[in-house]
């Protein structure tokens, strides 16, 4: 029978979970951001949007501004 003892989670403190995270941050690589590609207003045709939409958007302004 092993020796080793899992501990619960409740046990671990934040210094020790802090600790593993600042261990395993160089391994996780993020990927270069790249920049979205503009589309010419000219190019986008054939969106519609019902009118229920419309006014829900419509009235977004009354709660945000």
């Amino acid at each position: 029978m092993s020796n080793y003892s899992a501990t619960r989670e409740s046990e671990i403190s934040l210094a020790e979970l802090r600790g593993d995270c600042a261990r395993m941050a160089p391994h996780w690589v993020v990927p270069a951001k790249s920049a979205p590609v503009r589309v010419a207003p000219s190019l986008i045709h054939g969106v519609t949007v019902p009118a229920a939409s419309a006014r829900l958007i419509d009235a977004m302004s009354e709660y945000g501004d």
